[in-house]
């Protein structure tokens, strides 16, 4: 079923054309990558999606809803977490609920039970400050799954971290994606992240930016732990840095 479809956006600043009659699809539980380099309208096509900035042309559609220029449908987590500096960890995960009008203990009340399952448990009085970089960013996913509960945008949410925190956050995110089924559209320039975490992958190029390929990765999730050393995922990469 599809999640999202994006389908034939355009869009220009002062005339010049940043994104080219791109167009895409999400599947209900899948992971999907849009992988280019810096500066190749990757965020400006978020920011449509999201309905932050209107298109040139095309539409974008939610659970086959059009939801073009209306924001406030799909979750959409920045490569900052974002997180509150003077808000608890569970005021800050609950923000979502509390915007909407729900009182802030029955918020509190109804994010408790996901802390566990994001690896949070303990850090609910906590503050940012007193959280590693890894997580903070388990909370602010936490936080955009409790906004969209079933479907979000993550624009290099794991690009700030360090190599080896960022190896744990690979391994930790299939793990909590495979248990809450979000459906979830990825920013990425990082190749190696694109093959390890997608379905699929969209290569966005150019300028403007078009979608040059798609790439579905067959291997079967979670990833081996060597899969990245196989000639698989070297074949991947140099289908990805051909088209790129």
């Amino acid at each position: 079923m599809k999640k999202l479809e994006v389908k034939n956006i355009s869009k220009s600043f002062d005339g010049k054309a940043v994104l080219r009659d791109v167009s895409l699809e999400l599947e209900s539980g899948e992971i999907v990558s849009l992988l280019g380099v810096s500066g190749g309208g990757k965020t400006t096509l978020f920011n449509v999606i999201s309905g932050l900035l209107a298109p040139d042309s095309g539409r974008v559609f939610l659970d086959g809803k059009d939801i073009t220029e209306s924001p406030g449908h799909i979750g959409y987590m920045l490569q900052k977490d974002l997180l509150l500096p003077f808000r608890t960890i569970e005021d800050n995960v609950s923000l979502p609920l509390t915007l909407r009008g729900t009182k802030k203990k029955e918020a509190r009340a109804a994010v408790s039970p996901y802390f566990a399952e994001f690896g949070l448990e303990g850090t609910q009085k906590k503050f940012p400050s007193q959280l590693s970089g890894g997580m903070r960013q388990r909370a602010a996913l936490l936080r955009t799954y409790m906004f969209s509960g079933d479907a979000c945008l993550l624009d290099e949410p794991f690009s700030a971290l360090d190599t080896l925190t960022k190896s744990a956050m690979h391994g930790w995110y299939l793990d909590v994606m495979e248990k809450i089924k979000l459906s979830t559209l990825f920013i990425t320039h990082d190749i190696d992240e694109a093959i390890l975490l997608s379905d699929r992958i969209y290569i966005l190029s150019g300028s403007p930016g078009e979608i040059k390929g798609e790439i579905v990765i067959k291997e079967a999730k979670p990833r081996r732990d060597d899969f990245s050393l196989t000639p698989e995922f070297l074949e991947y990469k140099k289908i990805i840095m051909n088209l790129l």
